[in-house]
C-alpha cells in the first residue's frame, strides 16, 4: 500500500490533535485534525464530515449555476487552504459556487481516500460517498448545474480529483490536478473526462518523473490521453514573463471535444503555483479550463 504523501502543508496545518468521539473502527480514528471556521457540517457513513462553502454574492438562484470543490493536501485543513488556493473571486466574476471539504483523520494528519475500499486509500473512510452526499445536500439548498460539477484538488487532493474522475464520472465534468498524481486504482470513466495537470519538475514530495511510491506526470497524461482518443503530439507554448519559465502542453481533438492539457513548472516545487502562465495564476488556469466543459464535453 502506498503511503498518502506528507505534502508541505502539513506543516502548517496540524494544528490540533485528533479528539476521538465513538463512531471508530479498528483502522479509523474520526477525530478531527484541524480548525475550520463557518464550516458547513454533514454526516456520511455515521461520521460528522466538514467543508466550507462559499456562495458568491452574484448568485441569485434564479438560474442552475456551477460547483467547483476544491480538496487540500494531505494533513491540510479545509479553512488554510481556501487562503492558499483563493478561488473566491473567481466564483464572484462567472457566479459559481466554491467547496473546499475537509478530510477525515487516521493518526493525527488529514487525508483523501481516492480509491474503492482498500488500495491505495490510507484508511476506511468512504470519501467518494462523502462527495456524493455534499453533492446531494448542496443541491436541495442551491439551483446547481448537475451537468457543471468540476474537481480539482492539490497534492493528495489533486489523486483525491482523480478518483471521482474514475468513479464517480456520471456526475463529474473534469477534474484538475495540482502538484498531484493518479494513483494505480483507474476505474469505470463513462464519458470523455477533460484534465489539466499542473506540476513542477523539482518536487520532492510527488516526484515529476514518478517514483517507487507515485506514477510519473507522463504515466498519468499518457492515461487520459489515450482514455479521450486525443491528438498524441500536443501544442507546446512558453511563458518565462513572470520569473519562471513555464511549458504548456495542450493535447486536443478528445472525443466529445475534450482535451488533456499540462503546465510544466520548470524548476517549480510541491506547491499551488501562484507564478502566471500568461498573466494568469494556477486558480485561474484551474478554473478557465474546467469552465470550458460541461459533462457532455466542449459547451
Amino acid at each position: 500500500m502506498k503511503k498518502i504523501l506528507l505534502g508541505f502543508t502539513i506543516l502548517m496545518t496540524i494544528i490540533s490533535s485528533c479528539k476521538n468521539d465513538d463512531a471508530k473502527d479498528d483502522n479509523y480514528n474520526s477525530g478531527e485534525c484541524y480548525f475550520n471556521t463557518n464550516a458547513q457540517s454533514i454526516v456520511h457513513d455515521n461520521i460528522n464530515r466538514e467543508y466550507i462553502l462559499y456562495v458568491p454574492n452574484s448568485y441569485d438562484g434564479t438560474s442552475a449555476v456551477p460547483i467547483l470543490f476544491n480538496f487540500h493536501g494531505f494533513g491540510g485543513s479545509a479553512s488554510q487552504f481556501m487562503q492558499e488556493a483563493d478561488m473566491r473571486s473567481l466564483a464572484e466574476a462567472d457566479t459559481f459556487i466554491l467547496v473546499y471539504p475537509q478530510g477525515s483523520c487516521l493518526d493525527g494528519s488529514s487525508h483523501w481516500n481516492p480509491c474503492p475500499t482498500g488500495g491505495d486509500n490510507k484508511s476506511t473512510a468512504d470519501d467518494v460517498g462523502f462527495v456524493e452526499s455534499m453533492i446531494s445536500e448542496i443541491s436541495s439548498q442551491y439551483n446547481i448545474d448537475m451537468e457543471r460539477i468540476y474537481a480539482a484538488g492539490y497534492s493528495n487532493g489533486g489523486m483525491m480529483a482523480y478518483g471521482l474522475a474514475n468513479y464517480k464520472s456520471d456526475l463529474i465534468a473534469a477534474v484538475a490536478s495540482v502538484s498531484g498524481t493518479m494513483l494505480n486504482c483507474t476505474g469505470p470513466t463513462s464519458h470523455p473526462m477533460p484534465v489539466v495537470h499542473l506540476h513542477g519538475t523539482s518536487d520532492a514530495v510527488v516526484s515529476y518523473n514518478g517514483s517507487n511510491d507515485w506514477n510519473s506526470v507522463q504515466s498519468t497524461l499518457d492515461y487520459w490521453t489515450s482514455f479521450n482518443n486525443t491528438i498524441s503530439t500536443p501544442t507546446i507554448n512558453t511563458d518565462n514573463t513572470g520569473g519562471m519559465t513555464i511549458e504548456h502542453y495542450s493535447f486536443e481533438q478528445g472525443d466529445n471535444s475534450v482535451s488533456v492539457e499540462h503546465y510544466k513548472y520548470i524548476g517549480g516545487d510541491h506547491v499551488w503555483f501562484n507564478e502566471p502562465y500568461q498573466g494568469q495564476n494556477a486558480s485561474e488556469l484551474v478554473w478557465n479550463f474546467m469552465s470550458k466543459y460541461d459533462i457532455n464535453g466542449l459547451r
